[in-house]
């Protein structure tokens, strides 16, 4: 079974999300962009989810993280929760 592990940022609204991703385009980093922006508990630790496999998440958020390249910041994604922010940093197939 695919397991990846994954980095998000949680904010409200699509033009926030919008804007930490140029700023994290433009080289600031993910885990300091999480920490001071994300209102998920996870911000704290640079927005560090850890490892999970397919099913595990909400299906907005799951279809990008097994959907998207290792690496790459993806988003805006909505869910229920809010906008993301997302980076897969590993995957397995």
């Amino acid at each position: 079974m695919p397991q990846a592990s994954a980095r998000h940022i949680l904010v409200s609204t699509e033009k926030e999300c919008l804007d930490l991703k140029k700023q994290i385009a433009e080289g600031a980093d993910f885990g300091q962009i999480a920490a001071e922006y994300s209102s998920c508990p996870s911000g704290a630790d640079g927005g560090a989810l850890g490892t999970f496999g397919p099913g595990q998440m909400v299906p907005e958020f799951d279809a990008a993280v097994f959907g998207g390249e290792v690496g790459e910041v993806q988003g805006p994604v909505k869910t229920d929760f809010g906008y993301h922010l997302l980076e897969v940093t590993q995957r397995t197939e």
